[in-house]
């Protein structure tokens, strides 16, 4: 049995996303990949059923590392979590949110393929689908927060989603529109001070309640 050559697969997405990335998905041209990645398209067809599952191929990593991202903060046992754990995790911090923006920084190119470029494909909504995600991990934590006292403001599905859509906006420009890292670093601290999610929500600590 012939062994598949495997040979061409990095320089076959490398081609892809260079095409990608300066055409965007709808205009990209197969033909194009194929001669910049001097293979024939018969030899895409045997690895890809066309175009635009050679796009889900290109962002796919990203794509992984996003969801888990968002599930390993959603899936939580609330019951294990004191009072104090659940406010601190309403504190937007600087260190608890570099790791994202390290992620984002660190696969930049298919990123902004994801966010920006996946018009045509099954990824045109990522944006809209990943917010209604974070969307719903928040709302476990802020049901969380007002069943124990601690939140005191009344909080809508559709308010948590308007947010966290302003929210993934701030996240994602500065990827888009190419800041150096260090400019990066800067915008991290000033996005953990615009959402203030603390004064949203009105949380109280157990002692602050009888202030």
């Amino acid at each position: 049995m012939a062994i598949p050559d495997r040979s061409i697969d990095p320089r076959l997405l490398a081609s892809a996303q260079a095409e990608f990335m300066k055409h965007g998905y709808l205009k990209a041209e197969l033909k194009t990949i194929c001669e910049n990645a001097d293979i024939t398209t018969g030899a895409v067809y045997k690895r890809y059923k066309g175009k635009e599952d050679l796009f889900s191929a290109v962002v796919e990593d990203i794509v992984n590392e996003l969801i888990h991202f968002v599930e390993s903060r959603s899936d939580i046992d609330f019951s294990s979590l004191s009072d104090d754990e659940i406010y601190d995790s309403w504190i937007m911090t600087y260190e608890s949110m570099l790791p994202l923006f390290k992620l984002l920084y660190k696969q930049r190119d298919t990123f902004s393929l994801l966010i920006d470029k996946a018009a045509g494909t099954r990824y045109e909504n990522f944006s809209h689908e990943y917010v209604t995600r974070m969307s719903y991990a928040y709302e476990q934590f802020y049901a969380e927060a007002y069943r124990r006292g601690l939140a005191k403001a009344k909080f809508s599905r559709e308010e948590f989603h308007v947010l966290i859509s302003s929210f993934w906006t701030c996240v994602c420009e500065p990827i888009i529109h190419d800041m150096s890292w260090e400019q990066i670093e800067e915008h991290c601290r000033i996005v953990c001070r615009f959402f203030n999610w603390k004064g949203a929500i009105m949380l109280r600590k157990g002692d602050e309640n009888h202030v």
